[in-house]
């Protein structure tokens, strides 16, 4: 059972010029997400131009893009003013294959990324995917390369484990009142509102906020706005009757692929797009965090996995569906440690996509792991917040599966913008002092804009690792990406 129950500064925007041939082989879905590549922000150092016919946009402080159009570019935030959003979500509407799968090959180069087909056949791979290698057997060398990747492992936990995240709606708009966003959303003839309310600081607006789902567990640092998000109105998690209830599914029918985790991060993109375009509550939209704990925890992942604009992913005791990887919680569970594994999860709520119940029982064939959705992040920022004490959250699968993740970051040069910090002695969700100050200076750095914030945080209170043997778990070896 799951144990919450109780309860850069940017620089210059570049693109590759490459960029229209890319355009030209993806998919219509594959474009809006993948146009949005990477090309500015603290510690970026690529070409300087966005290719003819886009323009530069500034989402924060850790993440720049070239968009396609006639927007105003520009490479820095105007001091006193907050830059216009032109966010595109990423979006796809491939559901789980249901053909003979095949596989795709070909030479990956800085002009194209290799396209998933609809249907691929899956293989057998006992140890921790590797994030460098494409589906199809080619290697990522670059930083280009890297984002095509990224695509298609946002691709695959759709299909195999999520299911399908839906585009932005045809139409979002919000009204703030007395500490409350109302949030309205239509889409092909149906229409739902939900709210959300925020506590603002004392001091100078616009402040960064953090969502919480639940309200969150962690302390709200000073000068933050908390932002309480009643994710369960967006989809429910009761027990596994819950599935297809709650106001995603009366937007896009209960029979919607999407599971609890995809609609609320779903419904994290929705607040976001309301602070963009609704004015008097003092938010600034570019710097928002997000967090959770123990089951929404691991919604907080999936968030900031699947919404670029999140600044911050904090995810807090997320365990097996979080911060856990499948492959290690079920090593684990063979060696005798009462962890919670694929098999059990889906007897427990609706987390996850009903195409995974098919994986539960051959976890190796999945074409990915947690450590690859934590990925998804890169290079934004990511504080892993984890406890050795809580046997069920699999303390050697979360730690072994946050540091791997971590080699991502390392290999784009900015290993710092990712942490796991993994203490116990302290009851499930309730924050311990000693994680305070790491936990400041990831809110510094990433919401506050201060570069001198020390976030160099990898560390475990057990004297072992958890037992976790990279050597067994990790069968490659990390680029550094040009």
């Amino acid at each position: 059972m799951d144990q919450a129950n109780y309860v850069l500064f940017p620089s210059v925007m570049a693109i590759k010029s490459s960029l229209v041939a890319l355009a030209l082989v993806l998919p219509a879905f594959a474009q809006t997400y993948l146009l949005f590549r990477e090309g500015g922000g603290q510690g970026y150092s690529g070409p300087t131009q966005c290719v003819s016919g886009s323009y530069c946009n500034y989402q924060n402080p850790w993440y720049s893009q070239c968009i396609p159009g006639q927007g105003s570019s520009s490479s820095t935030p105007a001091p006193t003013t907050t830059p216009t959003p032109t966010y595109t979500s990423p979006t796809s509407t491939v559901d789980p294959p249901t053909t003979s799968p095949t596989q795709t090959s070909g030479p990956v180069d800085p002009g194209t990324c290799p396209t998933l087909p609809s249907s691929i056949t899956l293989k057998s791979v006992p140890r921790l995917n590797d994030p460098f290698t494409f589906f199809n057997g080619q290697k990522v060398t670059t930083k280009a390369q890297w984002e095509c990747r990224q695509e298609e492992i946002f691709q695959l936990v759709q299909r195999y484990e999520a299911g399908t995240l839906p585009p932005k709606p045809s139409s979002v708009t919000g009204s703030y009142s007395g500490g409350r966003l109302t949030i309205n959303v239509s889409e092909a003839g149906k229409s739902i509102s939900f709210q959300v309310t925020i506590s603002s600081p004392s001091g100078t607006a616009p402040f960064p906020a953090i969502i919480g789902y639940g309200g969150g567990s962690i302390p709200t640092p000073a000068g933050v706005a908390a932002i309480n998000f009643n994710n369960d109105d967006i989809a429910a998690q009761v027990n596994t009757g819950s599935r297809g209830q709650g106001k995603f599914y009366t937007l896009y029918g209960s029979g919607h692929s999407a599971s609890a985790l995809t609609a609320w991060a779903w419904g994290v993109s929705r607040i976001i797009d309301a602070l963009e375009v609704t004015t008097g509550h003092n938010i600034d939209p570019k710097r928002i965090g997000v967090t959770g704990c123990s089951r929404n925890g691991k919604g907080a992942l999936f968030a900031g996995a699947f919404d670029k604009r999140v600044a911050l992913t904090i995810p807090q005791e997320s365990g097996s569906g979080g911060a856990a990887c499948w492959r290690i919680s079920d090593q684990q569970k063979q060696q005798g440690t009462n962890v919670q594994t694929a098999s059990q999860i889906i007897t427990e709520n609706v987390w996850m996509s009903k195409t995974f119940e098919q994986y539960v029982n051959q976890v190796p064939m999945l074409p990915f792991d947690h450590h690859l959705i934590a990925a998804l992040v890169a290079p934004r920022g990511l504080f892993v917040i984890e406890n050795t004490s809580m046997e069920w959250l699999g303390a050697r699968s979360t730690w072994g599966c946050m540091k791997t993740a971590n080699k991502v970051w390392g290999a784009l040069g900015v290993a710092d913008r990712m942490g796991v910090s993994q203490v116990g002695g302290h009851n499930h969700c309730a924050f311990p002092s000693a994680q305070q100050n790491e936990l400041n200076a990831f809110v510094n750095k990433f919401l506050k804009l201060d570069q001198s914030a020390n976030t160099n945080v990898m560390r475990t209170d057990s004297s072992n690792q958890n037992g976790f043997d990279e050597s067994y778990w990790v069968d490659w070896t990390t680029p550094t990406l040009s």
